[in-house]
């Protein structure tokens, strides 16, 4: 057996608003429909769904292992995303765990963090 793909199902509490605010943030829809809809980034993917729970979206993370943190920063920095969508963003910094990311948190409530490993990085065992 192997697997080929997986995918998260990102919620949405405005669907279009959350199409346009990932198209911004650098995604292409790749397919779409009233309620879901396929986002791609380089050979990444999700599914975003017309579906909204408060407490699940504010709950929900997704990650974006990306070549080049600093460029993704400057993209959402210049196209001002935060500002026009009313989200919270933070700058990149170092993670304990080996990456330098920053944090963007979607119209919805979704958390994303953002990075690339920081190179000859190790993690000591205990």
């Amino acid at each position: 057996m192997e697997a080929v793909e997986i995918k998260a199902f990102v919620p949405a509490k405005d669907f279009e608003r959350s199409k346009r605010f990932y198209t911004d943030l650098g995604f292409t829809v790749a397919w779409s429909s009233d309620d879901l809809a396929h986002l791609r980034a380089g050979a990444t993917s999700f599914l975003l769904q017309k579906f909204h729970v408060r407490e699940h979206a504010e709950n929900f993370m997704m990650h974006l292992l990306v070549d080049d943190v600093e460029a993704w920063w400057r993209h959402v920095e210049t196209g001002e995303i935060a500002r026009r969508y009313g989200v919270r963003c933070l700058p990149p910094e170092d993670r304990p765990w080996g990456m330098r990311d920053f944090v963007l948190i979607d119209p919805s409530g979704v958390l994303w963090r953002i990075g690339q490993n920081i190179a000859g990085w190790n993690a000591q065992v205990g």
